[in-house]
């Protein structure tokens, strides 16, 4: 067991390595992505879902915190999933960037706005998550979570916490805090059974709808 952990560490380490950032800044064509999502199990109910970056290139372990310009208007925002190709940012920040107003006071619609990038220390964005660490799935993101103990001075081994809820959007499982002792076990272990499809959880994650401005349940 503790063979194929070491295993998931060495090849997620790779993958990890491998993710290229396309330097520490640059500008890029920004669009508004309306509902949350994270490719690496981020719980949308414990950051603030109006700020984050939707980027063509995979997510590691340090470079999770990007700083987004467009004139004289700037945000932190937390770099937590991966698109297809768009460089997607909440509809919010958007708004915000390209506008001026939160978009649940003055909705606006349109594509690419170009705009000026630059990725900061991910603590610049602690202020985005709620106890100021990064909340992932206790049982749906240990990929991600072996890549970054294999770095264990990368700023998510030293910063994450594991819930025990199944899914980004927070609707299964347990707000719970679990551990991970890799000296007994490669799964965490939490106050209830890790992974459970238990419902309703106490928490949850809004939308803001697309050109409306209303909020929404994910």
């Amino acid at each position: 067991m503790f063979a194929t952990f070491t295993a998931i560490l060495a090849a997620s380490a790779a993958s990890v390595s491998a993710v290229a950032i396309r330097g520490n800044s640059g500008s890029a064509s920004i669009t508004p992505h309306e509902q949350y999502s994270s490719s690496i199990g981020v719980l949308g109910c414990k950051i603030n879902t109006n700020r984050v970056a939707y980027w063509p290139m995979g997510v590691n372990c340090d470079n999770i915190c990007v700083k987004v310009t467009n004139g004289d208007r700037s945000l932190h925002l937390l770099k937590i999933d991966q698109s297809g190709g768009a460089h997607d940012i909440s509809y919010d920040a958007w708004n915000y960037l390209g506008f001026g107003e939160s978009a649940s006071s003055d909705p606006h619609t349109g594509g690419g706005i170009n705009m000026n990038y630059e990725f900061v220390d991910a603590s610049e964005c602690a202020g985005l998550m709620h106890g100021g660490k990064l909340a992932l799935s206790a049982s749906n993101s240990m990929d991600y979570v072996a890549s970054c103990l294999s770095e264990p001075n990368s700023w998510v081994a030293k910063n994450h916490e594991l819930i025990n809820m199944a899914d980004p959007l927070c609707k299964y499982g347990y707000n719970e805090v679990c551990s991970l002792d890799l000296q007994k076990s490669n799964q965490p272990s939490c106050p209830h059974t890790l992974g459970a499809q238990h419902t309703p959880t106490g928490e949850s994650v809004t939308n803001i709808v697309y050109g409306t401005g209303k909020a929404q349940s994910a």
